[in-house]
């Protein structure tokens, strides 16, 4: 079988340029998931967010998740659970506008911690759209340009961890689906893994791997690529021992951005036709909060029932 594709991405900077363009392009195609070494986000900044995102689990949630397991009765399930996830989580918005602030139990080092971390993420989110662009064959800033909107990007991160599991055969950590928006990078945990992805009729595990960024392609890359790339169906499978931490920033479309296959990869398909439908983020938005955890293609159908509504302006790249 195959093996996750792992890049390395300090090779971008020598005779390993064109290999190394070549395993994104692979892995864009054939995975929608890759995982990055030497991504240029400090180890020390990685290792003191690990600690942090750990003491406040321990400090701040573990009780609250326990108690919510006994109010459910989750332990004695019987059948699956199909309703809900295994896993205990909070969500931190960077922009347009950040919420840091209005988080309850962040202690202040841990705040100033992550937001130097999205600093960084974010800094790499850009530089792997710009990548994808050259492989695309799309004008450097492109994809940046199509997810800005009237506001900029929507940028934020899901700080979870799925503590043991006494039924991991009948409750998910986190049910099987796509993610909706645009590119995403995880920090996950080196040492508890549990996150699948679905390629070839079976499940496989994305490996955990010290100091690493796993990314994986949301919904709208698809969509702009025209399905050229695509994104994938993952889950997370709770385990009985150990508390596995996942710290996934999603760098998304803004709100009022419309989306749509790029003009120029429409016009290089053998068919010539434009395979998804175009319509505002926001919107789509409003669709997935409903049906995250079903198939993708027909929330692509119910946008391109409502296509005719959106006004679509060419995107200018500086």
């Amino acid at each position: 079988m195959e093996s996750f594709p792992v890049i390395d991405l300090s090779k971008l900077n020598g005779e390993e340029r064109k290999p190394t363009m070549e395993k994104i392009e692979d892995a864009c195609e054939n995975w929608g998931f890759f995982e990055l070494v030497n991504h240029g986000i400090s180890h020390d900044l990685l290792d003191t967010v690990e600690r942090r995102t750990k003491e406040h689990y321990r400090k701040c949630m573990e009780q609250r998740f326990k108690e919510m397991v006994a109010s459910k009765g989750l332990e004695a399930v019987q059948s699956e659970i199909s309703d809900l996830d295994w896993e205990s989580t909070f969500f931190l918005r960077h922009l347009p506008e950040s919420n840091m602030a209005e988080i309850p139990d962040l202690e202040e080092d841990y705040r100033k911690v992550m937001k130097e971390f999205a600093l960084e993420v974010e800094k790499l989110a850009e530089q792997l759209l710009d990548l994808l662009c050259e492989n695309l064959g799309l004008e450097k800033g492109y994809l940046k340009k199509a997810f800005y909107g009237s506001k900029g990007p929507n940028f934020g991160t899901k700080v979870s961890n799925y503590p043991p599991c006494p039924k991991p055969d009948l409750i998910k950590g986190l049910r099987a689906h796509t993610d909706a928006g645009g590119i995403i990078l995880l920090f996950q945990d080196d040492k508890v893994s549990g996150l699948q992805l679905f390629k070839d009729g079976q499940w496989i595990d994305v490996p955990p791997m010290k100091h690493s960024i796993v990314i994986n392609l949301g919904d709208q890359l698809e969509v702009i690529t025209n399905g050229k790339y695509k994104s994938v169906l993952h889950r997370v499978i709770a385990q009985t021992d150990g508390t596995r931490m996942s710290i996934a920033s999603f760098y998304n479309p803004g709100s009022d951005a419309v989306m749509y296959p790029a003009p120029e990869l429409v016009e290089k398909e053998a068919e010539e036709s434009q395979i998804y439908p175009k319509f505002v983020f926001e919107d789509y938005m409003k669709l997935y909060a409903g049906l995250k955890f079903q198939a993708k293609k027909p929330r692509f159908e119910a946008m391109k029932a409502m296509e005719s509504t959106v006004n679509m302006d060419p995107i200018a790249t500086a």
